[in-house]
């Protein structure tokens, strides 16, 4: 039975994580600091098999006994927290990513690291594949969460030619579903959340900027394709299905049967203009790809944020 370490495993992805290992029969370690995950998100599946322990991962990481898995999630990952945490976004990137990799290595573990779009910070090639480097303001609001990403891929990379660390790196781009927390930020979240308050559906610059959305099921089956595969440089895991964000809006409204109205407001520093992944290393490679229709995901999603507001 595979023994597998999930840092932020307590959040919106880790936790379908925590659930995804344990049905392919790994016994999980979920470890959080809870600053931005929930511990009511792991709660169905603290039994047999499961061990949640409540630790900072930039503290010094000791796990008795053998483990052959370590994914590493811990972050905060919305706008909103890492511009409100923006020490700990850092220190979560460099020391948290140093000592998951140190750990990995006294445990001769696998080791997949989350990494993000925003290492393509506001691209200048659209889509955007595995060969970009990127766009990035480092001096910038955003730049605390894509300099934490870009220093966590560099170090992972380091580890594996340096140590001979078997690593993985998937660049996960925007991600939705049931769990989601509703202030947190995020486009998904708060579109949901004001259209069925029937609030005004808050929109920035004019709206022309694109996203493209992948539903949580396929993400964490793409993360797990990576995970047992052979490739160690970086995957682009989402869906390249893209909308503009104002349509994105409009097909909120529609799918809540909302009286909302849609306002207009500044576009935020460095936010960026366009976000598509290139997928076509991750089907060639992981044979993967999205199949959630973004109507059908957005619809599951809508029925979890009603039962839950």
């Amino acid at each position: 039975m595979p023994r597998t370490l999930i840092t932020g495993g307590a959040g919106f992805l880790g936790s379908y994580l925590c659930e995804l290992l344990l049905s392919k029969g790994h016994q999980v370690i979920c470890m959080d600091n809870l600053i931005t995950g929930d511990i009511g998100n792991i709660d169905h599946i603290r039994d047999k098999g499961f061990l949640f322990i409540e630790q900072d991962v930039t503290n010094y990481m000791y796990i008795k006994g053998e483990i052959d898995y370590i994914l590493h999630f811990a972050s905060p990952a919305s706008p909103v927290d890492y511009i409100k945490m923006p020490i700990q976004t850092l220190k979560v990137g460099s020391l948290g990513t140093h000592k998951a990799l140190g750990l990995a290595k006294e445990k001769k573990s696998r080791f997949l690291l989350a990494s993000t779009s925003e290492i393509y910070g506001d691209p200048l090639i659209h889509p955007q594949s595995e060969n970009y480097w990127g766009n990035v303001n480092p001096i910038g609001p955003r730049g605390v969460y894509d300099e934490a990403k870009r220093f966590a891929e560099a170090i992972t990379m380091a580890y594996h030619r340096y140590h001979n660390i078997d690593t993985r790196i998937a660049r996960i781009f925007n991600t939705y579903g049931p769990r989601m927390r509703k202030d947190d930020g995020r486009v998904v979240p708060t579109f949901i959340s004001q259209a069925l308050n029937n609030e005004p559906i808050t929109v920035y610059g004019k709206g022309k900027q694109t996203r493209s959305f992948c539903y949580v099921s396929d993400l964490v089956d793409g993360i797990y394709k990576l995970l047992i595969s052979e490739e160690t440089n970086p995957v682009n895991i989402g869906n390249d299905s893209e909308i503009t964000i104002l349509d994105f809006a409009k097909k909120v409204i529609e799918l809540t049967n909302s009286k909302s109205a849609i306002v207009f407001k500044e576009l935020p520093v460095d936010d960026p203009k366009t976000r598509r992944p290139n997928i076509e290393k991750a089907k060639s490679v992981l044979n993967w790809e999205p199949k959630t229709s973004l109507n059908d995901g957005l619809k599951l999603t809508i029925d979890w944020f009603k039962k839950s507001l």
